[in-house]
C-alpha cells in the first residue's frame, strides 16, 4: 500500500505559533487552511498556555467522518521546550497519540490532521511528495526533502543575532521556500495543484 502524503494534510507547526507570539503566556486564535487536496476551507480554534518552558496547546474543531457524522474535538497537547545555545527557548509538541496501543510521546515540531486527531508523521506513517519524485521531475533541480528541512529547523540554535536573522536561519528559509516552489511545480506537472495548497 502506498503511504499517505503529508503535503496535503492540515498541520499545526511550532514555527507558525512562534511567529504569531503564541508562546508568551496565553494566546488564542483561529488557524485557517485554504485549499488542500479536498479543496475546502477548514479552520480550528487554538489556544496556547505556557509557563516556565512548559505548556498546553488546546485545539477545538469539528471533524466530519466518512459516514457524514460530525464529531467535536477538544484536544489538549503537551508543549515542552529546550534551551537554545545563545539564550531563549525552542518549543516542541509532545505527540499525544496512541499508535497500536502504545503512547507515542515524540518531541515534534509538526502535527498533522490525518484521520480524526492531530498527531506526528511517524504515527500516521506519512511520506512527502518530494520523496516520490524521480525521472522527468529532476528538471526541477535537486529535490529538497521535507524531513531534511524539519531536521535542519530542529538543529537551529538561534534564529536571530542582534535583531537580524542568522546565516543558518536564512539558509533554512531559502531552502524552505525552494522546497515549497518545487512541490507546487511538481503538483502542476501532475495536474494535482490547487491554489492555496499549504
Amino acid at each position: 500500500m502506498s503511504k499517505q502524503v503529508a503535503d496535503g494534510l492540515k498541520r499545526i507547526t511550532t514555527s507558525l505559533l512562534r511567529k504569531y507570539g503564541y508562546f508568551k503566556g496565553y494566546q488564542s486564535g483561529i488557524i485557517t487552511w485554504t485549499g488542500g487536496y479536498d479543496g475546502h476551507q477548514n479552520r480550528v480554534s487554538v489556544s496556547v498556555t505556557t509557563n516556565d518552558g512548559e505548556g498546553t496547546l488546546c485545539i477545538q474543531y469539528t471533524q466530519t467522518l466518512y459516514s457524514g457524522e460530525k464529531k467535536e474535538h477538544d484536544d489538549k497537547i503537551p508543549i515542552i521546550s529546550t534551551p537554545c545555545r545563545y539564550g531563549g527557548r525552542r518549543y516542541w509538541f509532545r505527540c499525544p497519540w496512541y499508535a497500536n496501543g502504545r503512547y507515542c510521546g515524540r518531541r515534534v515540531a509538526n502535527l498533522y490532521l490525518g484521520d480524526e486527531v492531530f498527531a506526528c508523521r511517524h504515527c500516521y506513517n506519512l511520506t512527502y511528495e518530494s520523496r516520490n519524485v524521480g525521472g522527468r521531475f529532476k528538471a526541477f533541480g535537486s529535490v529538497i526533502s521535507v524531513p531534511d528541512l524539519e531536521e535542519m529547523e530542529a538543529k537551529l540554535k538561534r534564529w536571530t543575532y542582534r535583531g537580524r536573522p542568522t546565516k543558518k536561519y536564512k539558509r533554512y528559509q531559502r531552502l524552505s521556500e525552494k522546497a515549497e516552489l518545487q512541490i507546487i511545480a511538481i503538483s502542476m506537472a501532475l495536474g494535482t495543484y490547487r491554489k492555496g495548497v499549504q
